[in-house]
């Protein structure tokens, strides 16, 4: 997984909260608090450096809308504010994610030195399965 990158920052008022009840069981509580978070990120109208909104709003991701706004929920934990943490941790991975650029391979070719070892251990390989035939009276 891909390491957030230290230079950027999430600024609070970028970032919408929404309390809204959790689906599922509750127990005596499950009409009355509201302990899931709807988190909501405005891709476009944020401090984020363009070449990393760009490749957010690229993303195939189904959190992010149609119009550059990540929306996620976060119901998993029963308190509101571990909810609200959880859904701001998984807001900074999707970014590293955008952020992370991978190490193009360079295609190289093998040196002289090893197709000469790989060809001779395969002659060698050979001998071995020959030498395994049946052995003939003379």
């Amino acid at each position: 997984m891909p390491v957030h990158p230290p230079h950027i920052l999430l600024r609070e008022n970028e970032v919408e909260f929404v309390a809204i009840r959790a689906q599922g069981a509750g127990g005596q509580n499950v009409n009355k608090v509201s302990n899931a978070i709807h988190l909501r990120f405005d891709i476009v109208a944020s401090s984020l450096p363009d070449e990393i909104k760009t490749r957010l709003l690229q993303l195939r991701d189904q959190r992010v809308s149609a119009d550059g706004v990540v929306v996620i929920k976060a119901q998993q934990h029963r308190s509101l504010e571990r909810n609200r943490i959880d859904a701001l941790t998984r807001l900074r991975e999707l970014i590293a994610r955008a952020a992370f650029i991978p190490v193009l391979r360079r295609a190289t070719r093998p040196t002289h030195r090893a197709q000469k070892k790989r060809v001779d251990s395969k002659v060698r390989r050979g001998v071995v399965k020959i030498l395994r035939g049946r052995v003939e009276n003379q």
